[in-house]
Protein backbone atom coordinates (compact mmCIF):
# COMPACT_ATOMS: atom_id res chain seq x y z
CA UNK A 1 0.00 0.00 0.00
CA UNK A 2 1.30 3.46 -0.94
CA UNK A 3 2.70 5.39 2.01
CA UNK A 4 4.45 8.75 1.72
CA UNK A 5 6.49 9.46 4.85
CA UNK A 6 7.22 13.06 5.89
CA UNK A 7 9.26 13.67 9.03
CA UNK A 8 10.48 16.35 11.38
CA UNK A 9 13.20 15.63 13.90
CA UNK A 10 10.71 13.97 16.25
CA UNK A 11 7.39 13.45 14.43
CA UNK A 12 6.15 11.55 11.40
CA UNK A 13 3.20 12.31 9.14
CA UNK A 14 2.11 9.57 6.74
CA UNK A 15 0.05 10.08 3.61
CA UNK A 16 -1.68 6.88 2.58
CA UNK A 17 -4.91 5.34 1.34
CA UNK A 18 -5.54 3.75 4.73
CA UNK A 19 -4.23 6.65 6.82
CA UNK A 20 -6.08 9.62 8.36
CA UNK A 21 -6.33 12.54 5.95
CA UNK A 22 -3.19 14.70 6.14
CA UNK A 23 -3.68 18.45 6.61
CA UNK A 24 -0.89 20.67 5.29
CA UNK A 25 -1.24 24.14 6.80
CA UNK A 26 -0.93 26.90 4.17
CA UNK A 27 -0.81 30.08 6.24
CA UNK A 28 2.94 30.74 6.24
CA UNK A 29 2.85 32.24 2.78
CA UNK A 30 3.08 35.98 1.97
CA UNK A 31 1.29 35.62 -1.39
CA UNK A 32 -1.70 37.96 -1.26
CA UNK A 33 -0.87 38.99 2.31
CA UNK A 34 0.63 42.47 2.08
CA UNK A 35 1.01 42.87 5.84
CA UNK A 36 2.96 39.62 6.18
CA UNK A 37 5.12 40.45 3.17
CA UNK A 38 6.02 43.84 4.65
CA UNK A 39 6.81 42.25 8.01
CA UNK A 40 9.11 39.68 6.45
CA UNK A 41 11.01 42.29 4.47
CA UNK A 42 11.47 44.22 7.73
CA UNK A 43 12.72 41.12 9.55
CA UNK A 44 9.57 40.85 11.68
CA UNK A 45 8.53 37.20 12.11
CA UNK A 46 5.77 37.72 14.69
CA UNK A 47 2.94 36.74 12.31
CA UNK A 48 4.88 33.66 11.19
CA UNK A 49 5.17 32.61 14.84
CA UNK A 50 1.44 33.11 15.45
CA UNK A 51 0.47 31.27 12.26
CA UNK A 52 2.75 28.32 13.02
CA UNK A 53 1.39 27.85 16.53
CA UNK A 54 -2.26 28.42 15.57
CA UNK A 55 -2.15 25.94 12.68
CA UNK A 56 -0.62 23.16 14.76
CA UNK A 57 -3.12 23.83 17.55
CA UNK A 58 -5.91 23.60 14.97
CA UNK A 59 -4.66 20.18 13.85
CA UNK A 60 -2.24 20.70 10.95
CA UNK A 61 -0.05 17.63 10.42
CA UNK A 62 2.50 19.43 8.21
CA UNK A 63 3.27 23.13 7.78
CA UNK A 64 3.92 24.59 4.33
CA UNK A 65 6.71 27.18 4.35
CA UNK A 66 6.71 29.73 1.53
CA UNK A 67 9.10 32.69 1.57
CA UNK A 68 7.99 34.22 -1.73
CA UNK A 69 8.30 37.90 -0.87
CA UNK A 70 9.29 40.37 -3.58
CA UNK A 71 11.28 42.93 -1.62
CA UNK A 72 10.80 46.60 -2.45
CA UNK A 73 14.47 47.10 -1.66
CA UNK A 74 15.59 44.21 -3.88
CA UNK A 75 13.14 42.74 -6.41
CA UNK A 76 15.39 39.74 -7.22
CA UNK A 77 13.94 36.70 -5.38
CA UNK A 78 16.94 34.58 -6.35
CA UNK A 79 18.97 36.70 -3.94
CA UNK A 80 16.43 37.41 -1.20
CA UNK A 81 14.33 34.27 -0.97
CA UNK A 82 16.96 31.60 -0.09
CA UNK A 83 18.18 33.30 3.13
CA UNK A 84 14.61 34.19 4.10
CA UNK A 85 13.55 30.57 3.58
CA UNK A 86 16.38 29.43 5.85
CA UNK A 87 15.37 31.89 8.56
CA UNK A 88 11.69 30.91 8.47
CA UNK A 89 12.42 27.16 8.50
CA UNK A 90 14.77 27.53 11.47
CA UNK A 91 12.24 29.68 13.32
CA UNK A 92 9.25 27.41 12.71
CA UNK A 93 10.96 24.16 13.59
CA UNK A 94 12.14 25.81 16.80
CA UNK A 95 8.49 26.53 17.70
CA UNK A 96 6.62 23.39 16.60
CA UNK A 97 7.55 19.77 16.06
CA UNK A 98 5.45 18.85 13.01
CA UNK A 99 7.13 18.11 9.65
CA UNK A 100 7.55 20.87 7.07
CA UNK A 101 6.73 21.34 3.40
CA UNK A 102 9.32 23.48 1.58
CA UNK A 103 7.43 25.56 -0.98
CA UNK A 104 9.05 27.78 -3.60
CA UNK A 105 9.36 28.51 -7.31
CA UNK A 106 12.96 29.63 -6.75
CA UNK A 107 15.38 26.69 -7.11
CA UNK A 108 17.94 28.06 -4.66
CA UNK A 109 15.22 28.62 -2.06
CA UNK A 110 14.10 25.00 -2.36
CA UNK A 111 17.61 23.78 -1.64
CA UNK A 112 18.09 26.30 1.17
CA UNK A 113 14.91 24.98 2.80
CA UNK A 114 16.01 21.37 2.39
CA UNK A 115 19.37 22.13 3.96
CA UNK A 116 17.78 23.85 6.95
CA UNK A 117 14.93 21.39 7.56
CA UNK A 118 15.37 18.61 10.05
CA UNK A 119 14.01 15.15 9.29
CA UNK A 120 12.44 14.46 5.90
CA UNK A 121 10.40 17.40 4.59
CA UNK A 122 7.99 17.41 1.67
CA UNK A 123 9.17 19.45 -1.33
CA UNK A 124 6.65 21.69 -3.10
CA UNK A 125 6.86 21.37 -6.05
CA UNK A 126 7.73 19.89 -9.44
CA UNK A 127 5.65 20.33 -12.59
CA UNK A 128 5.78 18.72 -16.03
CA UNK A 129 7.72 21.71 -17.39
CA UNK A 130 11.07 20.53 -18.70
CA UNK A 131 13.25 23.04 -16.87
CA UNK A 132 11.47 22.29 -13.60
CA UNK A 133 11.85 18.53 -14.06
CA UNK A 134 15.54 18.92 -14.83
CA UNK A 135 16.23 20.88 -11.66
CA UNK A 136 13.79 19.56 -9.06
CA UNK A 137 13.99 15.80 -9.64
CA UNK A 138 17.77 15.62 -9.04
CA UNK A 139 17.20 17.67 -5.89
CA UNK A 140 14.51 15.23 -4.71
CA UNK A 141 16.87 12.32 -5.33
CA UNK A 142 19.82 14.07 -3.68
CA UNK A 143 17.97 14.74 -0.42
CA UNK A 144 15.74 11.62 -0.56
CA UNK A 145 12.53 13.54 0.06
CA UNK A 146 8.97 13.23 -1.25
CA UNK A 147 7.70 15.84 -3.69
CA UNK A 148 4.41 17.44 -4.73
CA UNK A 149 3.88 16.99 -8.49
CA UNK A 150 1.55 19.57 -10.05
CA UNK A 151 -0.28 18.48 -13.20
CA UNK A 152 0.69 21.26 -15.58
CA UNK A 153 3.49 21.46 -18.12
CA UNK A 154 4.98 23.79 -20.73
CA UNK A 155 1.56 24.14 -22.38
CA UNK A 156 0.03 25.52 -19.16
CA UNK A 157 -2.93 24.22 -17.15
CA UNK A 158 -5.32 22.17 -19.24
CA UNK A 159 -9.07 22.08 -18.58
CA UNK A 160 -9.02 18.51 -19.93
CA UNK A 161 -8.64 16.04 -17.03
CA UNK A 162 -7.11 13.45 -19.35
CA UNK A 163 -4.31 15.87 -20.18
CA UNK A 164 -3.70 16.58 -16.49
CA UNK A 165 -3.54 12.83 -15.82
CA UNK A 166 -1.03 12.43 -18.65
CA UNK A 167 1.19 15.14 -17.15
CA UNK A 168 1.09 13.42 -13.75
CA UNK A 169 2.02 10.10 -15.38
CA UNK A 170 4.91 11.79 -17.19
CA UNK A 171 6.26 13.19 -13.91
CA UNK A 172 6.01 9.80 -12.17
CA UNK A 173 7.84 8.12 -15.06
CA UNK A 174 10.56 10.78 -15.20
CA UNK A 175 11.00 10.54 -11.43
CA UNK A 176 11.57 6.80 -11.75
CA UNK A 177 14.54 7.57 -14.01
CA UNK A 178 16.12 9.26 -10.98
CA UNK A 179 15.32 6.36 -8.67
CA UNK A 180 12.41 8.21 -7.06
CA UNK A 181 9.60 5.75 -6.23
CA UNK A 182 5.94 6.49 -6.97
CA UNK A 183 5.17 6.46 -3.25
CA UNK A 184 7.29 9.60 -2.86
CA UNK A 185 5.27 11.48 -5.50
CA UNK A 186 2.21 13.36 -4.18
CA UNK A 187 0.20 14.51 -7.18
CA UNK A 188 -1.78 17.73 -7.19
CA UNK A 189 -4.33 17.20 -10.00
CA UNK A 190 -5.21 20.91 -9.92
CA UNK A 191 -8.63 21.79 -8.56
CA UNK A 192 -10.47 24.29 -10.75
CA UNK A 193 -12.99 26.79 -9.31
CA UNK A 194 -16.50 25.36 -9.47
CA UNK A 195 -17.79 28.89 -10.15
CA UNK A 196 -15.84 28.99 -13.42
CA UNK A 197 -16.22 25.32 -14.43
CA UNK A 198 -19.39 23.48 -13.39
CA UNK A 199 -17.70 20.08 -13.81
CA UNK A 200 -14.66 20.95 -11.68
CA UNK A 201 -15.76 18.84 -8.72
CA UNK A 202 -16.62 15.78 -10.81
CA UNK A 203 -13.36 16.17 -12.73
CA UNK A 204 -11.13 16.14 -9.70
CA UNK A 205 -12.93 13.18 -8.10
CA UNK A 206 -12.48 11.15 -11.29
CA UNK A 207 -8.84 12.24 -11.57
CA UNK A 208 -8.05 11.28 -7.99
CA UNK A 209 -9.52 7.81 -8.52
CA UNK A 210 -7.40 7.32 -11.65
CA UNK A 211 -4.26 8.55 -9.92
CA UNK A 212 -4.82 6.11 -7.10
CA UNK A 213 -5.82 3.11 -9.21
CA UNK A 214 -3.52 3.54 -12.23
CA UNK A 215 -0.44 5.26 -10.81
CA UNK A 216 -0.70 4.26 -7.13
CA UNK A 217 0.21 7.75 -5.90
CA UNK A 218 -0.98 9.88 -3.03
CA UNK A 219 -2.68 13.15 -3.85
CA UNK A 220 -3.11 16.68 -2.54
CA UNK A 221 -4.72 19.93 -3.65
CA UNK A 222 -5.23 23.56 -2.80
CA UNK A 223 -8.57 22.86 -1.13
CA UNK A 224 -10.00 26.39 -1.23
CA UNK A 225 -9.59 26.67 -5.02
CA UNK A 226 -12.87 24.82 -5.50
CA UNK A 227 -14.92 27.62 -3.88
CA UNK A 228 -13.05 30.63 -5.28
CA UNK A 229 -15.34 33.54 -6.10
CA UNK A 230 -18.47 32.06 -4.54
CA UNK A 231 -20.45 32.96 -1.40
CA UNK A 232 -20.21 30.81 1.73
CA UNK A 233 -16.91 29.28 0.66
CA UNK A 234 -16.62 27.29 3.89
CA UNK A 235 -19.88 25.52 3.09
CA UNK A 236 -18.53 24.41 -0.30
CA UNK A 237 -15.15 23.44 1.15
CA UNK A 238 -16.84 21.41 3.89
CA UNK A 239 -18.69 19.36 1.26
CA UNK A 240 -15.74 19.09 -1.13
CA UNK A 241 -13.14 17.73 1.29
CA UNK A 242 -15.04 14.61 2.45
CA UNK A 243 -16.09 13.91 -1.16
CA UNK A 244 -12.47 14.20 -2.30
CA UNK A 245 -11.44 11.91 0.55
CA UNK A 246 -14.05 9.41 -0.57
CA UNK A 247 -12.56 9.48 -4.07
CA UNK A 248 -9.13 8.70 -2.61
CA UNK A 249 -7.48 12.06 -1.97
CA UNK A 250 -5.05 11.70 0.93
CA UNK A 251 -4.07 15.28 1.82
CA UNK A 252 -4.82 18.94 1.20
CA UNK A 253 -2.94 22.20 1.44
CA UNK A 254 -5.38 24.38 3.35
CA UNK A 255 -6.02 26.76 6.22
CA UNK A 256 -6.99 24.70 9.28
CA UNK A 257 -7.69 27.78 11.39
CA UNK A 258 -10.92 29.72 11.80
CA UNK A 259 -9.59 33.24 12.24
CA UNK A 260 -10.66 35.16 15.35
CA UNK A 261 -13.50 37.66 15.27
CA UNK A 262 -12.11 41.18 14.97
CA UNK A 263 -12.85 44.05 17.32
CA UNK A 264 -14.55 45.85 14.44
CA UNK A 265 -17.03 42.97 13.97
CA UNK A 266 -17.69 42.87 17.72
CA UNK A 267 -18.33 46.62 17.81
CA UNK A 268 -20.69 46.41 14.81
CA UNK A 269 -22.67 43.59 16.43
CA UNK A 270 -22.93 45.43 19.74
CA UNK A 271 -24.20 48.52 17.95
CA UNK A 272 -26.79 46.41 16.13
CA UNK A 273 -27.96 44.87 19.41
CA UNK A 274 -28.17 48.20 21.18
CA UNK A 275 -30.16 49.64 18.25
CA UNK A 276 -32.63 46.80 18.73
CA UNK A 277 -33.13 47.88 22.35
CA UNK A 278 -31.32 44.92 23.90
CA UNK A 279 -29.37 45.80 27.05
CA UNK A 280 -26.17 43.84 27.58
CA UNK A 281 -24.50 43.30 30.97
CA UNK A 282 -21.94 46.02 31.52
CA UNK A 283 -19.23 43.52 32.44
CA UNK A 284 -19.71 41.07 29.56
CA UNK A 285 -16.36 40.11 28.04
CA UNK A 286 -15.77 39.77 24.30
CA UNK A 287 -15.42 35.97 24.26
CA UNK A 288 -18.69 35.49 26.14
CA UNK A 289 -20.37 38.01 23.83
CA UNK A 290 -19.32 36.38 20.56
CA UNK A 291 -20.16 32.92 21.89
CA UNK A 292 -23.60 34.07 23.06
CA UNK A 293 -24.45 35.49 19.64
CA UNK A 294 -22.91 32.65 17.61
CA UNK A 295 -20.19 34.78 16.06
CA UNK A 296 -17.32 32.37 16.64
CA UNK A 297 -14.43 33.18 18.94
CA UNK A 298 -11.94 35.91 19.72
CA UNK A 299 -9.21 33.26 19.56
CA UNK A 300 -7.94 31.14 16.64
CA UNK A 301 -9.65 27.76 16.62
CA UNK A 302 -10.07 24.82 14.23
CA UNK A 303 -12.12 25.75 11.18
CA UNK A 304 -15.26 23.96 10.05
CA UNK A 305 -13.19 22.23 7.37
CA UNK A 306 -11.26 20.47 10.14
CA UNK A 307 -14.54 19.26 11.63
CA UNK A 308 -15.55 17.82 8.23
CA UNK A 309 -12.19 16.08 7.85
CA UNK A 310 -12.33 14.55 11.34
CA UNK A 311 -15.85 13.30 10.72
CA UNK A 312 -14.84 11.80 7.36
CA UNK A 313 -11.85 10.06 8.98
CA UNK A 314 -14.27 8.49 11.44
CA UNK A 315 -16.71 7.41 8.72
CA UNK A 316 -13.96 5.84 6.59
CA UNK A 317 -12.55 3.86 9.53
CA UNK A 318 -9.36 5.94 9.65
CA UNK A 319 -9.97 6.94 13.27
CA UNK A 320 -9.32 4.00 15.58
CA UNK A 321 -12.23 3.57 18.02
CA UNK A 322 -13.31 7.17 17.25
CA UNK A 323 -10.60 8.48 19.57
CA UNK A 324 -9.62 11.46 17.41
CA UNK A 325 -13.27 12.50 16.91
CA UNK A 326 -13.97 12.30 20.64
CA UNK A 327 -10.82 14.28 21.47
CA UNK A 328 -11.66 16.88 18.81
CA UNK A 329 -15.08 17.47 20.39
CA UNK A 330 -13.97 17.38 24.00
CA UNK A 331 -14.48 20.73 25.78
CA UNK A 332 -11.14 22.46 26.19
CA UNK A 333 -9.39 19.97 23.92
CA UNK A 334 -7.37 21.03 20.90
CA UNK A 335 -7.41 19.63 17.39
CA UNK A 336 -3.74 18.83 17.81
CA UNK A 337 -4.72 16.38 20.58
CA UNK A 338 -7.11 14.74 18.13
CA UNK A 339 -4.55 14.09 15.42
CA UNK A 340 -3.80 10.52 16.36
CA UNK A 341 -0.55 10.48 14.38
CA UNK A 342 2.64 8.83 15.46
CA UNK A 343 5.64 10.50 17.00
CA UNK A 344 8.34 8.30 15.54
CA UNK A 345 11.79 9.76 15.28
CA UNK A 346 12.95 10.03 11.71
CA UNK A 347 15.81 11.21 9.62
CA UNK A 348 17.02 11.22 6.06
CA UNK A 349 20.24 10.58 4.28
CA UNK A 350 22.08 13.49 2.75
CA UNK A 351 24.16 13.15 -0.36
Amino acid sequence: MTRTVVESKTKTAVLGFDEPFCVIGERINPTGRKKLAAELEAGDFSTVEKDALAQVLAGADILDINAGVVYNSNPNPNETEPPLMTSIVNLVQGLVDVPLCIDSSVPAALEAGLQAAQGRPLLNSVTGEEDRLEFVLPLVAKYNVPVVAISNDDTGISEDPDVRFAVAKKIVERAADFGIPAYDIVVDPLVMPIGAMATAGKQVFTLVRRLREELGVNTTCGASNISFGLPNRHGINNAFLPMAMGAGMTSAIMNPVALPITQLKIAEKKAEIEAAGIILPADIDDETFVTLFGMGSTKPRPGKEMEAIRAANLLTDNDAHGGAWIAFNKPGGSAADAGGRGGRRGGRRRA
